[in-house]
């Protein structure tokens, strides 16, 4: 069984909007519909999960009914947590609450942001092909921009070869049981400081595989990412 895991939990204030940057609309429909559309017509998803706030549940069902999705393929929500990362294990914990085979080896999880709106089906299957082999799947982008180390933030210390260097994007794909795994380990205190969905997986040993991001797949953080996001619809 391959699920999905929408993050749609984060206050997003950043874009200067009275609301999370999640729920503006933009071109038509809520940020979060976007990804959430796609999610719900790739043939590679059987389920899909959104971890969100009680109080937006029902504007992300009659959003996603305006753009005419099958939300009969949303199975289930789960709540925020403190971080990131405890809302993503708030989802799955959700996920294997109401799937009893969700602990089989076969069983996936594909993560996604809500912040990144411009999710492809493309992306989608990319991420589902190069899981062979695998234990999990992460898009990057090569780092084109020379970095630096300082180490008092006033002057350079070193520099960083950037073709060792890859920008992370989402969603990020793993085996389902193993990642869960990966991510128990941390608790109760290391997961706090765990920033990327794939760092659990990493600190654990699992093998994730890196695939060819998309440059158009663009991460949604404040007003200027917003403009850019209008821009590209």
């Amino acid at each position: 069984m391959n699920y999905a895991l929408l993050l749609s939990g984060g206050k997003g204030l950043r874009t200067g909007s009275s609301m999370p940057k999640q729920y503006v609309t933009a071109g038509g429909c809520m940020m979060v519909t976007y990804p959430l559309v796609i999610l719900l017509e790739s043939d590679f998803i059987d389920k899909v999960y959104i971890v969100c706030e009680e109080e937006w549940k029902d504007a992300i069902l009659e959003d996603a009914k305006k753009k005419k999705a099958d939300i009969g393929k949303i199975s289930g929500f789960a709540q925020p947590g403190e971080t990131r990362q405890l809302s993503i294990l708030n989802g799955l914990e959700r996920i294997g609450a109401d799937n009893s085979s969700a602990d089989g080896q076969s069983d996936t999880v594909l993560i996604h942001d809500a912040a990144r709106p411009n999710l492809t089906k493309e992306l989608i299957r990319r991420c589902y092909e190069g899981l062979d082999g695998h234990d999990g799947v992460m898009p990057v982008l090569p780092m084109k921009d020379t970095v630096y180390i300082s180490n008092d933030g006033r002057e350079i210390s070193e520099l960083i070869d950037r073709k060792l260097l890859y920008a992370g994007q989402a969603p990020e794909l793993f085996r389902l049981r193993a990642y869960l795994d990966a991510n128990n380990r941390l608790l109760p205190d290391r997961i706090y400081g765990i920033n990327g969905a794939s760092e659990p997986a990493v600190l654990a040993g699992m093998n994730i595989a890196m695939i060819p991001g998309d440059e158009r797949n663009i991460k949604v953080t404040d007003a200027a990412d917003l403009e850019r996001f209008v821009n590209l619809l």
